[in-house]
């Protein structure tokens, strides 16, 4: 394998990336040619900052290709080209042979939800300290225990189950279905996970087999009736247009538990929810907040 690196404006990146997958690149990856200096700058939309533009203002574009002539020809034909003018070849390396899977396992450790709650990739042994723990790998759905809105869900969830019980649980948007793994291994009577992706409902029967918990998975028209635990964490968006689905999914007594939501949007989130439920923020971490109502 062998790598093509170049240097260009933003207003490059994107025709490179059309012009690379013309010319067969395997990948191509896109960084900020400024990192780790004074000129570095933020881009992926944190919390607080502008909406993200398409690219850095100096990137480095970065094409894979199967050899080195193609990586070289690639350069030729790129340099010939008018759209290249303000871009410049780094230059033609030879990628090292590694062990690819070993090296994307190395990048997941466990995460710890509570002292006593993790979770564990199936290749980690799991912590002395746990006593609870949900198996889970990065796969094609959302949901591996990394993000904020993940881990302050089972933070809730956990306080929940171990103080008053969770009775039936609605994970709406199940994703991975590591909220209603979480759910089921905190006591709920019963677990229905949905979401409109087939392969979430797959990915979630998948991994609450292998944490050896009973739930059912499908698609959102399987939910039924009132649930004493209703958990939706996708974004701020749908969860305003679903708020009257949701709300009516909460049993009398019942819990609604939201996440996906940045800080800035509480105010948004209790406007749209107000003419059924009261939500309040129960948790923040590093600019998300969990809201919470109950029936």
């Amino acid at each position: 394998m062998y790598e093509l690196t170049l240097l260009c404006p933003e207003e490059r990146v994107d025709v490179l990336g059309e012009a690379f997958d013309a010319l067969d690149a395997l990948s191509v990856s896109v960084e900020d040619a400024d990192a780790q200096t004074e000129a570095e700058q933020a881009l992926f939309g944190e919390p607080g900052m502008p909406a993200p533009r398409e690219a850095w203002q100096r990137s480095r574009v970065t094409a894979l290709f199967a050899s080195q002539g193609a990586a070289e020809e690639a350069a030729r034909l790129l340099a010939a080209q008018d759209f290249f003018a303000g871009c410049q070849v780094l230059g033609v390396a030879e990628v090292p042979e590694q062990d690819w899977v070993r090296l994307t396992q190395s990048q997941f450790d466990p995460v710890q939800i509570t002292p006593e709650f993790w979770i564990v990739p199936t290749w980690h042994e799991l912590p002395a300290q746990a006593r609870q723990s949900i198996r889970l790998d990065p796969g094609m759905a959302f949901g591996t225990g990394t993000h904020p809105t993940t881990r302050m869900c089972l933070r809730w969830i956990a306080g929940q189950g171990s103080a008053h019980g969770l009775g039936a649980v609605l994970d709406y948007g199940c994703g991975s279905g590591i909220l209603a793994i979480g759910a089921a291994k905190f006591g709920a009577d019963a677990v229905d996970a949905v979401d409109i992706d087939p392969a979430a409902v797959q990915a979630t029967e998948d991994n609450a087999r292998a944490n050896g918990v009973q739930l059912a998975a499908g698609l959102p028209e399987r939910a039924q009736g009132e649930y004493r635990t209703v958990l939706a964490n996708i974004l701020a968006t749908p969860l305003k247009v679903l708020a009257p689905l949701l709300c009516a999914h909460v049993a009398p007594g019942g819990h609604l538990v939201l996440a996906g939501i940045l800080e800035r949007q509480a105010d948004e989130l209790k406007e749209a929810y107000a003419p059924w439920l009261q939500l309040s923020v129960a948790d923040s971490e590093d600019g998300w907040i969990l809201m919470v109502a109950r029936r």
